[in-house]
């Protein structure tokens, strides 16, 4: 998998895991946007460039099994990733191909990736990367989850 780096248009190979303990210590709300200790009880992902230890973003993810669902609690690029000047694409389509994936392991050809979006981000999320529009929340099912997970080379 990988994010293009702007200034150059060069692709980046990067690596999802899973947060540590002891990177809380570093994810603070001025760095990615959020208060992320609230999310430990959910499973927590980092992004990082395979060969560097900066996190470049997050998402966290909460299980419905009875649903066949992952929901995203909560996805961010880190503040150097985001806007105008950013300086890698494709970092929040990453973990969210990354939840799919998660999703496929969980409930195979039943699976289901949601988030609830700020009002704002809604029509970004439907347009960007696909999703479909369920009143509060946008999904993907199992028809957008493999097109996304090809898309991003998982």
């Amino acid at each position: 998998m990988n994010i293009t780096y702007l200034k150059t248009g060069e692709k980046k190979d990067v690596i999802i895991e899973l947060v540590k303990d002891p990177d809380y210590k570093g994810i603070k709300k001025n760095k990615y946007h959020f208060n992320w200790n609230g999310e430990k009880s959910n499973t927590v992902f980092k992004l990082r460039l395979l060969d560097d230890k900066e996190i470049l973003g997050l998402v966290s993810l909460k299980e419905f099994p009875t649903e066949k669902r992952i929901e995203i609690s909560l996805l961010a690029s880190s503040v150097d990733n985001t806007g105008k000047n950013k300086i890698y694409e494709g970092i929040a389509g990453a973990l969210i191909a990354h939840a799919c994936r998660e999703a496929i392991k969980l409930f195979a050809i039943d699976a289901c990736v949601s988030l609830t979006p700020k009002t704002k981000l809604k029509k970004h999320y439907i347009e960007k990367y696909g999703m479909k529009d369920a009143g509060k929340q946008v999904y993907l099912d199992l028809d957008c989850i493999i097109n996304f997970v090809n898309k991003y080379e998982i």
